[in-house]
């Protein structure tokens, strides 16, 4: 079955075209054109797919796209304001914590629901806001400094 639902996604209402068991992450990356959510595991352990979904950080690859039409969808594309990099996105750079790439996306949105959450975390609170993104690089201790970081230019900026 095929249905027609708008999809508001990075602060603009999209039309999608959708198949009944046809995920977010499906719509994003296939109708959209909106890469930054990867296809890792395809069953919500990895974590590559995150998303918010309504300011929470959900897995897109878990989520039916036929749902979506009753929430704002926010992907790693539309943390940037005006071509400036949000505050947690300049924070991996800052701290090298991209490595190969694919894992960081769901990282910097897992980092960013994490600090709506929690002002201040500490570094267990960082580590519990992140288990459920995986690194096969083993990034783990830049990717903490990076959120440590975020946290900082939040008190200074």
């Amino acid at each position: 079955m095929t249905i027609s639902r708008t999809i508001h996604v990075n602060g603009k209402a999209r039309r999608a075209v959708i198949e009944g068991s046809e995920t977010l992450l499906d719509v994003l990356r296939d109708q959209f054109g909106l890469t930054g959510a990867k296809r890792g595991c395809n069953q919500g352990v990895c974590g590559s797919c995150t998303v918010l979904i309504d300011r929470k950080a959900a897995r897109s690859c878990l989520f039916l796209a036929a749902l979506a039409d009753k929430s704002e969808i926010v992907t790693v594309e539309g943390l940037a304001t005006d071509g400036k990099l949000s505050p947690v996105q300049q924070a991996f750079v800052d701290a090298g914590a991209v490595q190969c790439g694919f894992c960081m996306p769901g990282m910097v949105i897992a980092a960013t629901a994490l600090l709506a959450e929690i002002a201040a975390p500490n570094a267990e609170d960082i580590r519990a806001g992140l288990a459920g993104n995986l690194c096969r690089c083993s990034g783990y201790v830049k990717v903490v400094a990076a959120v440590r970081r975020a946290v900082a230019s939040k008190d200074v900026g």
